[in-house]
């Protein structure tokens, strides 16, 4: 596809799941690309699975970042697409589906992956971006839970609606300049941290848990005419017109859910 065919590519959080399937469909498109993640090992097998030139380390920090964003210009010369794929779920447990006691260290370490390590590669990107006047692409991947919320994980929820809220302001702000900005939201999908959900597996799995390559098919057609909100499963679209159209109807029907959850935490109590 033109919209990617030669294009310098990084993709965060890269050596599992969603992240390798967004590399590897790059690499499949004639992409340059750098892929990145705190798994040494991982990184390393996807990029000489790939082809793809590995950035290990921590992509939330700002000495991590930027030095995958310096490695990535000096291997291709310029960073045409970022894909800030890396994200983590420290919310609940198979036995504590309730997040409200998460401790502080989960917060703050969902925070600087979710939130921060957005902010962090958009504060080097986007100047550059803007000073050479060819634009660029920032895609965030966050979660229907950051368009709905998801049963229990407080964390998780809030990170993921402020991760949206960012990539939106990002649009915003610098769309009109050359700077396309797009959000990712999937619901189940067939992962790691899918399988760690406890409680929530079958509930998240409702509407079908989709492949990792699914997903990165779904945001490859949405470059066709360059959504913002890229939704891998359609239903989380009416789900989302549902709760902006009448916020307390689609409260109950959560809190429905809840219910259905705390009866089978209860069973296996």
């Amino acid at each position: 596809m033109s919209h990617l065919q030669g294009k310098g590519a990084v993709v965060t959080g890269a050596g599992h799941g969603i992240g390798r399937a967004l590399a590897a469909r790059l690499v499949a498109e004639g992409a340059r690309v750098v892929v990145n993640d705190l798994d040494d090992a991982a990184c390393h097998a996807v990029a000489d699975e790939l082809g793809a030139v590995p950035a290990p380390g921590d992509c939330s920090s700002e000495r991590g970042i930027r030095a995958i964003v310096d490695l990535a210009t000096s291997q291709l010369g310029r960073v045409d697409l970022y894909l800030a794929n890396a994200g983590i779920d420290r919310s609940v447990s198979a036995d504590q589906p309730d997040s409200l006691q998460a401790p502080d260290e989960a917060w703050a370490a969902m925070v600087e992956t979710n939130v921060m390590a957005h902010v962090r590669a958009a504060r080097l990107l986007v100047p550059r971006w803007l000073e050479d006047g060819q634009g660029g692409r920032f895609v965030v991947t966050a979660s229907a839970a950051g368009l709905l919320t998801m049963i229990g994980a407080a964390p998780y929820s809030v990170t993921k609606h402020a991760a949206v809220g960012f990539a939106e302001w990002l649009s915003v702000t610098y769309g009109g300049r050359g700077i396309a900005v797009q959000a990712i939201c999937p619901q189940g999908v067939q992962t790691r941290m899918l399988e760690q959900a406890g409680p929530l597996k079958d509930l998240l799995s409702r509407d079908e848990a989709l492949t990792p390559e699914q997903v990165a098919d779904a945001w490859v057609a949405s470059l066709e005419d360059d959504r913002f909100l890229v939704l891998p499963h359609p239903e989380v679209g009416g789900y989302y017109a549902a709760r902006a159209a009448d916020p307390d109807r689609w409260l109950a029907g959560m809190r429905k859910l809840q219910g259905k959850i705390d009866e089978y935490v209860g069973t296996r109590s």
